[in-house]
Protein backbone atom coordinates (compact mmCIF):
# COMPACT_ATOMS: atom_id res chain seq x y z
CA UNK A 1 0.00 0.00 0.00
CA UNK A 2 1.29 3.48 -0.84
CA UNK A 3 1.58 6.35 1.56
CA UNK A 4 -1.74 7.79 2.73
CA UNK A 5 -1.96 11.28 4.19
CA UNK A 6 -4.72 12.01 6.66
CA UNK A 7 -6.39 15.31 5.78
CA UNK A 8 -7.85 17.95 8.05
CA UNK A 9 -4.63 18.38 10.04
CA UNK A 10 -2.02 21.16 9.98
CA UNK A 11 0.81 20.37 7.57
CA UNK A 12 3.30 20.00 10.45
CA UNK A 13 1.20 17.28 12.08
CA UNK A 14 -0.30 15.58 9.01
CA UNK A 15 -0.27 11.82 9.46
CA UNK A 16 1.27 9.62 6.78
CA UNK A 17 0.60 5.88 6.72
CA UNK A 18 2.14 3.06 4.71
CA UNK A 19 2.77 -0.66 5.02
CA UNK A 20 6.35 -1.91 5.29
CA UNK A 21 7.49 -5.47 4.70
CA UNK A 22 9.43 -6.42 7.83
CA UNK A 23 10.51 -10.00 8.59
CA UNK A 24 7.90 -11.44 6.26
CA UNK A 25 5.02 -9.42 7.72
CA UNK A 26 3.34 -6.26 6.44
CA UNK A 27 3.34 -3.79 9.33
CA UNK A 28 1.55 -0.46 9.29
CA UNK A 29 3.89 2.49 9.79
CA UNK A 30 2.59 5.94 10.70
CA UNK A 31 4.71 9.09 10.46
CA UNK A 32 4.31 12.71 11.47
CA UNK A 33 6.53 15.75 10.99
CA UNK A 34 9.03 16.66 8.29
CA UNK A 35 10.70 13.75 6.50
CA UNK A 36 14.07 15.42 7.06
CA UNK A 37 13.42 15.95 10.78
CA UNK A 38 15.41 14.15 13.48
CA UNK A 39 13.77 10.71 13.86
CA UNK A 40 11.92 9.55 16.97
CA UNK A 41 10.70 5.94 16.92
CA UNK A 42 7.68 5.13 19.10
CA UNK A 43 6.68 1.66 20.38
CA UNK A 44 3.24 1.05 21.86
CA UNK A 45 2.19 -1.39 24.59
CA UNK A 46 0.61 -4.84 24.74
CA UNK A 47 -2.84 -3.93 23.45
CA UNK A 48 -1.84 -0.58 22.01
CA UNK A 49 -1.53 0.76 18.48
CA UNK A 50 0.55 3.31 16.59
CA UNK A 51 -2.15 6.02 16.66
CA UNK A 52 -1.84 6.21 20.45
CA UNK A 53 1.08 8.61 19.82
CA UNK A 54 -0.96 11.23 17.93
CA UNK A 55 -1.03 13.77 20.77
CA UNK A 56 2.72 13.48 21.29
CA UNK A 57 3.12 13.89 17.52
CA UNK A 58 1.18 17.14 17.56
CA UNK A 59 3.47 18.39 20.34
CA UNK A 60 6.76 17.39 18.68
CA UNK A 61 6.30 17.17 14.93
CA UNK A 62 7.32 20.75 14.14
CA UNK A 63 11.00 19.79 14.44
CA UNK A 64 11.05 15.99 14.53
CA UNK A 65 10.09 13.06 12.33
CA UNK A 66 7.98 10.72 14.46
CA UNK A 67 7.67 7.08 13.39
CA UNK A 68 5.33 4.49 14.93
CA UNK A 69 4.22 1.01 13.88
CA UNK A 70 1.26 -1.18 14.65
CA UNK A 71 3.31 -4.02 16.09
CA UNK A 72 2.82 -7.52 14.70
CA UNK A 73 -0.60 -8.94 15.45
CA UNK A 74 -2.18 -5.53 16.07
CA UNK A 75 -4.17 -2.86 14.27
CA UNK A 76 -3.58 -2.82 10.53
CA UNK A 77 -0.47 -5.03 10.68
CA UNK A 78 -0.27 -8.72 9.82
CA UNK A 79 -0.74 -11.39 12.45
CA UNK A 80 2.11 -13.83 13.00
CA UNK A 81 1.03 -17.31 11.90
CA UNK A 82 3.65 -18.75 14.28
CA UNK A 83 2.31 -16.62 17.14
CA UNK A 84 5.73 -15.28 18.03
CA UNK A 85 4.66 -12.46 20.30
CA UNK A 86 7.80 -12.23 22.39
CA UNK A 87 10.45 -9.57 22.83
CA UNK A 88 12.86 -11.23 20.39
CA UNK A 89 10.30 -10.88 17.57
CA UNK A 90 9.44 -7.28 18.42
CA UNK A 91 13.17 -6.51 18.59
CA UNK A 92 13.74 -8.05 15.16
CA UNK A 93 10.89 -5.95 13.76
CA UNK A 94 12.38 -2.80 15.26
CA UNK A 95 15.81 -3.61 13.85
CA UNK A 96 14.26 -4.21 10.42
CA UNK A 97 12.32 -0.94 10.64
CA UNK A 98 15.48 1.02 11.47
CA UNK A 99 17.35 -0.59 8.59
CA UNK A 100 14.50 -0.17 6.11
CA UNK A 101 14.13 3.53 6.90
CA UNK A 102 17.93 3.94 7.04
CA UNK A 103 17.91 5.58 10.46
CA UNK A 104 21.52 6.09 11.47
CA UNK A 105 20.80 7.71 14.84
CA UNK A 106 17.50 8.38 16.55
CA UNK A 107 15.52 8.71 19.77
CA UNK A 108 13.56 5.66 20.96
CA UNK A 109 10.38 5.89 23.04
CA UNK A 110 8.59 2.81 24.40
CA UNK A 111 5.54 2.24 26.56
CA UNK A 112 5.08 -0.98 28.59
CA UNK A 113 5.70 -3.89 26.19
CA UNK A 114 7.25 -1.43 23.77
CA UNK A 115 9.47 -0.25 26.59
CA UNK A 116 10.79 -3.77 27.15
CA UNK A 117 11.75 -3.95 23.48
CA UNK A 118 13.32 -0.50 23.72
CA UNK A 119 15.49 -1.57 26.69
CA UNK A 120 16.87 -4.54 24.75
CA UNK A 121 17.47 -2.50 21.60
CA UNK A 122 19.30 0.18 23.58
CA UNK A 123 21.57 -2.41 25.20
CA UNK A 124 22.44 -3.97 21.83
CA UNK A 125 22.70 -0.87 19.64
CA UNK A 126 24.19 1.88 21.78
CA UNK A 127 25.68 3.59 18.73
CA UNK A 128 22.25 4.19 17.17
CA UNK A 129 20.52 5.93 20.08
CA UNK A 130 20.78 9.60 21.00
CA UNK A 131 18.31 9.15 23.87
CA UNK A 132 15.85 6.63 25.31
CA UNK A 133 12.46 7.33 26.92
CA UNK A 134 10.68 4.51 28.77
CA UNK A 135 7.10 4.76 29.99
CA UNK A 136 6.11 2.75 33.04
CA UNK A 137 7.89 -0.56 32.77
CA UNK A 138 10.75 -2.00 34.80
CA UNK A 139 12.40 -5.39 35.26
CA UNK A 140 9.80 -7.82 36.58
CA UNK A 141 6.81 -5.63 35.70
CA UNK A 142 5.33 -8.17 33.28
CA UNK A 143 5.75 -11.21 35.52
CA UNK A 144 5.07 -10.14 39.10
CA UNK A 145 3.10 -7.62 41.11
CA UNK A 146 -0.40 -6.16 40.97
CA UNK A 147 -0.05 -4.81 37.45
CA UNK A 148 1.05 -8.12 35.99
CA UNK A 149 -1.83 -9.87 37.73
CA UNK A 150 -4.30 -7.25 36.48
CA UNK A 151 -3.20 -7.75 32.89
CA UNK A 152 -3.33 -11.55 33.20
CA UNK A 153 -6.86 -11.29 34.55
CA UNK A 154 -7.89 -8.99 31.70
CA UNK A 155 -6.40 -11.30 29.09
CA UNK A 156 -7.83 -14.49 30.57
CA UNK A 157 -11.34 -13.03 30.76
CA UNK A 158 -11.24 -11.23 27.40
CA UNK A 159 -14.62 -11.38 25.62
CA UNK A 160 -14.50 -12.75 22.09
CA UNK A 161 -16.49 -9.74 20.90
CA UNK A 162 -19.56 -7.58 21.42
CA UNK A 163 -22.99 -7.44 19.84
CA UNK A 164 -23.06 -3.64 19.61
CA UNK A 165 -20.62 -0.75 19.53
CA UNK A 166 -22.19 0.47 22.78
CA UNK A 167 -21.13 -2.77 24.47
CA UNK A 168 -17.59 -2.34 23.14
CA UNK A 169 -17.56 1.24 24.40
CA UNK A 170 -18.73 0.11 27.85
CA UNK A 171 -15.95 -2.50 27.96
CA UNK A 172 -13.22 0.07 27.30
CA UNK A 173 -14.84 2.66 29.58
CA UNK A 174 -14.77 0.18 32.48
CA UNK A 175 -11.08 -0.57 31.94
CA UNK A 176 -9.90 2.94 31.09
CA UNK A 177 -12.12 5.28 33.15
CA UNK A 178 -9.62 8.15 32.93
CA UNK A 179 -10.01 8.51 29.15
CA UNK A 180 -12.27 11.04 27.47
CA UNK A 181 -14.96 10.08 24.97
CA UNK A 182 -12.75 10.83 21.96
CA UNK A 183 -9.96 8.60 23.30
CA UNK A 184 -12.41 5.76 23.96
CA UNK A 185 -13.74 6.05 20.40
CA UNK A 186 -10.19 5.98 19.05
CA UNK A 187 -9.48 2.84 21.05
CA UNK A 188 -12.54 1.12 19.60
CA UNK A 189 -11.57 2.14 16.08
CA UNK A 190 -7.97 0.95 16.44
CA UNK A 191 -8.53 -2.29 18.37
CA UNK A 192 -11.89 -3.53 17.03
CA UNK A 193 -13.75 -4.08 13.76
CA UNK A 194 -17.12 -5.41 12.66
CA UNK A 195 -17.35 -8.91 11.22
CA UNK A 196 -19.74 -9.65 8.31
CA UNK A 197 -22.51 -10.34 10.83
CA UNK A 198 -22.13 -6.95 12.48
CA UNK A 199 -20.49 -8.23 15.65
CA UNK A 200 -17.61 -6.13 17.06
CA UNK A 201 -14.51 -8.31 17.28
CA UNK A 202 -10.84 -7.69 18.06
CA UNK A 203 -8.61 -6.23 15.38
CA UNK A 204 -5.58 -7.86 17.03
CA UNK A 205 -4.54 -11.50 17.49
CA UNK A 206 -6.13 -11.80 20.91
CA UNK A 207 -5.66 -15.58 21.19
CA UNK A 208 -1.99 -15.56 20.20
CA UNK A 209 -1.04 -12.51 22.24
CA UNK A 210 -2.94 -13.82 25.28
CA UNK A 211 -1.21 -17.21 25.02
CA UNK A 212 2.23 -15.58 25.06
CA UNK A 213 1.30 -13.60 28.16
CA UNK A 214 -0.67 -16.24 30.07
CA UNK A 215 1.47 -19.29 29.26
CA UNK A 216 4.85 -17.90 28.26
CA UNK A 217 7.74 -20.03 27.08
CA UNK A 218 10.28 -19.60 29.92
CA UNK A 219 13.13 -19.72 27.41
CA UNK A 220 11.72 -16.65 25.66
CA UNK A 221 11.23 -14.47 28.74
CA UNK A 222 14.01 -11.90 29.07
CA UNK A 223 15.48 -10.83 32.42
CA UNK A 224 15.70 -7.07 32.04
CA UNK A 225 18.08 -6.44 34.96
CA UNK A 226 21.31 -7.22 33.07
CA UNK A 227 19.86 -5.39 30.06
CA UNK A 228 19.25 -2.24 32.08
CA UNK A 229 22.79 -2.37 33.46
CA UNK A 230 24.28 -2.31 29.93
CA UNK A 231 22.41 0.71 28.57
CA UNK A 232 24.63 3.73 27.92
CA UNK A 233 22.17 6.09 26.20
CA UNK A 234 20.74 8.89 28.36
CA UNK A 235 17.47 7.40 29.58
CA UNK A 236 14.35 8.94 31.08
CA UNK A 237 11.94 6.60 32.87
CA UNK A 238 8.46 8.11 33.26
CA UNK A 239 6.16 6.32 35.69
CA UNK A 240 2.59 7.02 36.71
CA UNK A 241 2.01 8.10 40.29
CA UNK A 242 -0.89 5.63 40.50
CA UNK A 243 0.83 2.89 38.51
CA UNK A 244 0.44 -0.72 39.64
CA UNK A 245 3.06 -1.82 37.11
CA UNK A 246 6.25 0.09 37.86
CA UNK A 247 7.11 0.14 41.61
CA UNK A 248 9.04 3.11 42.97
CA UNK A 249 11.56 0.86 44.72
CA UNK A 250 12.35 -0.93 41.46
CA UNK A 251 12.82 2.40 39.66
CA UNK A 252 15.13 3.60 42.43
CA UNK A 253 17.23 0.46 42.08
CA UNK A 254 17.47 0.95 38.32
CA UNK A 255 18.72 4.50 38.72
CA UNK A 256 21.20 3.33 41.36
CA UNK A 257 22.79 0.68 39.14
CA UNK A 258 22.86 2.79 35.97
CA UNK A 259 23.97 6.45 36.15
CA UNK A 260 22.54 7.09 32.68
CA UNK A 261 19.00 6.73 34.07
CA UNK A 262 16.81 9.46 35.50
CA UNK A 263 13.19 9.02 36.54
CA UNK A 264 10.11 11.18 36.90
CA UNK A 265 6.78 10.27 38.51
CA UNK A 266 3.67 11.95 37.08
CA UNK A 267 1.02 12.43 39.80
CA UNK A 268 -2.48 11.22 39.02
CA UNK A 269 -1.40 9.00 36.13
CA UNK A 270 -1.82 5.25 35.91
CA UNK A 271 0.26 2.82 33.85
CA UNK A 272 -0.89 4.83 30.79
CA UNK A 273 0.83 8.13 31.49
CA UNK A 274 0.64 9.43 27.91
CA UNK A 275 -3.14 8.90 27.99
CA UNK A 276 -3.89 10.06 31.53
CA UNK A 277 -1.69 13.16 31.67
CA UNK A 278 -0.81 13.95 28.05
CA UNK A 279 0.29 17.55 28.60
CA UNK A 280 2.72 16.64 31.38
CA UNK A 281 3.97 13.60 29.49
CA UNK A 282 4.52 15.51 26.26
CA UNK A 283 6.42 18.26 28.06
CA UNK A 284 8.68 15.78 29.84
CA UNK A 285 9.52 13.96 26.61
CA UNK A 286 10.10 17.19 24.68
CA UNK A 287 12.35 18.66 27.37
CA UNK A 288 14.43 15.50 27.74
CA UNK A 289 14.93 15.12 24.01
CA UNK A 290 15.87 18.79 23.63
CA UNK A 291 18.53 18.42 26.33
CA UNK A 292 20.20 15.65 24.35
CA UNK A 293 19.65 17.04 20.86
CA UNK A 294 20.72 20.66 21.27
CA UNK A 295 21.24 21.03 17.52
CA UNK A 296 17.50 20.57 16.79
CA UNK A 297 15.53 23.86 17.02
Amino acid sequence: MGIQVCTGQPAATAERASHLELNGLRLLCREWGPAEGYPIVLLHGLRGYSATWRRLAVHLSGSYRLIAIDQRGRGQSDWDSGRNYYTDAYLADLEALVDTLKLRRFVLVGHSMGGATAYVYAARHADRLAALVIEDIAPGSSTEGEGAERIRNEMSSLPSGFTTRAEARAYWRARRPSLGDAEIEERIAETMRQDPGGRWIWRYDAAGISAARLNPDPARVIDLWPVVARITAPTLLIRGGNSDFCPTQTVARMCAINPHFTSVTVPGASHYVHDDRPAAYNQLVARFIAEHLPEVP
